[in-house]
């Protein structure tokens, strides 16, 4: 998720709260797997199959690698999270918190090309508490422990961001709720804060946008997204334990004592981004900033989040990392064709260079230019024009009603990237199910072709998607799962 950049007003507003506590801290579903692959690239599925299962089923193949965490989608049957069922949102919801997400990273990028971003003093003054406001910081968790002794935390991962934090007692001015009991940092023998004259806090800013604060000597972050959702707190530094094996001293992270937001009951989030405080970086000398994942084809199954080299599919294909408007977060790529049925759409190289474009685990729907996304949307349509249409779902403005039908046959899709690496989409990243009779196309277009291209979670479903931050190359290969 892209932070933006926040008014002064917005730390010093609660450095009074924060100041007292230094001394006490010790220091869419989308849906079931495919059954047949037609020759005339279309993927025949079974309507049964559209909805996930209310049982996870446990299913990846990277569980067994020492250095592997188990992904779940946080509102499906495998998390912890899903006790909650009465706060799930609906698929509409989940849109609409992917349109502020999307407004994000177009504020970070914007704000990297020079233009300004600031909130004014009433925007950061009047942070909305419970008011509905939403963060699109994706759908997969992951549980991690912190401290000593080690205390299991469920975060989100998230590629575009870069600061990992989770909340912390005593939560000086406010805590949302979550699964997981809030971390206590004078609980652990390994914890310390950071300073607010050392250079790691002053590093900050890259990583959130905003200008740290100080607090007596402790180093306060806060870090705003684009829906205003938040977290303030001490910059600090814990013992982090990814697994049994690999377990990391002196760990940076914000210990938020100020939080709000809708994040789905996770304890917080994990950075992955491409700067020098995200969880990559501060790992490089172990992993060399080399990880993969693969997100599970629907919310009853699970994936894997790995760090280093093992396990890496021998059938990955790579393309070139690019950088997007100098931002040091994401991790951008070069999108020159897309296919329908197995036809290249006739879609101008220019149409894609014009916005550039990012790869991002915590955007739901990928984003294209709309002149993409209409030649898309219209051989889709022409392909698909046997079935009934239904009503737009939201920012999904194709779909479709299968209540009469026991199996529909959809059109292959896959994107190719620079170096002429083509990548199927699997079935269960074309189609976004909020009901077997609303059954949509995953895709929407920008509002013009100069903004930026997003690859979103729900495409990247069942690949094994790798990460080569130090040799700037961004891998792919079918089947990750499983």
């Amino acid at each position: 998720m892209g932070a933006t950049v926040v008014s002064p007003t917005f730390l010093s507003a609660y450095l009074v709260v924060v100041v007292c506590l230094v001394c006490s801290l010790k220091e869419g579903y989308a849906l079931g797997r495919k059954t047949t692959v037609e020759k005339s690239h279309t993927t025949t599925i079974h309507v049964s199959s559209l909805l996930p299962s209310s049982i996870c089923s446990s299913a990846t193949k990277a569980l067994d690698k020492k250095s592997s965490l188990q992904v779940v989608h946080k509102h499906g049957p495998c998390s912890q999270l899903h006790q909650d069922k009465a706060n799930i949102p609906t698929h509409a919801q989940i849109l609409l918190q992917d349109e502020a997400r999307v407004k994000s990273i177009r504020s970070k990028l914007a704000k990297n090309l020079g233009r300004s971003t600031n909130l004014d003093q009433t925007d950061a003054a009047n942070i909305p508490a419970n008011d509905g406001s939403v963060v699109g910081t994706g759908n997969y968790v992951v549980t991690v422990g912190l401290g000593t002794p080690k205390k299991d935390l469920t975060l989100i991962f998230d590629t575009g961001s870069d600061i990992t934090w989770t909340q912390c007692l005593p939560c000086a001015r406010s805590c949302y709720k979550q699964q997981d009991q809030i971390f206590d940092p004078s609980l652990s023998s390994t914890y310390s804060n950071i300073s607010c004259t050392s250079p790691t806090c002053s590093s900050l800013t890259s990583a959130t946008g905003n200008t740290p604060g100080c607090s007596s000597t402790a180093c306060v972050y806060g870090i705003q997204y684009g829906d205003s959702s938040f977290s303030v707190g001490i910059f600090a530094k814990e013992k982090l334990t990814l697994t049994p094996t690999d377990v990391f001293d002196d760990f940076l992270f914000g210990c938020g004592q100020n939080n709000q937001g809708l994040f789905g009951r996770a304890a917080g989030l994990i950075g992955l981004g491409r700067d020098k405080l995200s969880l990559t970086s501060q790992t490089a000398v172990k992993y060399k900033k080399f990880f993969s994942y693969c997100l599970p084809s629907s919310s009853s199954s699970t994936g894997f989040l790995s760090f280093g080299y093992g396990g890496v599919s021998k059938s990955v294909n790579f393309t070139t990392l690019s950088t997007i408007s100098q931002s040091s977060s994401f991790y951008g790529i070069n999108i020159i064709g897309i296919s329908v049925g197995g036809q290249k759409l006739p879609i101008s190289a220019s149409v894609f260079t014009a916005g550039g474009a990012i790869i991002d685990s915590g955007t739901v729907i990928t984003r294209l230019p709309p002149t993409a996304y209409s030649a898309l949307r219209s051989e889709f349509r022409k392909l698909m024009s046997q079935y009934p249409m239904a009503q737009p779902l939201s920012i999904l403005d194709t779909c479709y009603d299968f209540t009469n039908f026991s199996s529909v046959n959809v059109p292959d899709i896959s994107f190719t990237f620079s170096g002429s690496i083509e990548v199927p989409i699997d079935v269960t990243g074309v189609l976004y199910v909020n009901s077997i009779s609303q059954v949509c196309l995953a895709f929407a277009g920008n509002g013009d072709d100069t903004d930026v291209g997003i690859f979103g979670n729900t495409q990247q479903k069942t690949l094994q998607v790798v990460y080569d931050g130090a040799g700037g190359k961004l891998g792919f290969a079918t089947g990750g799962c499983t």
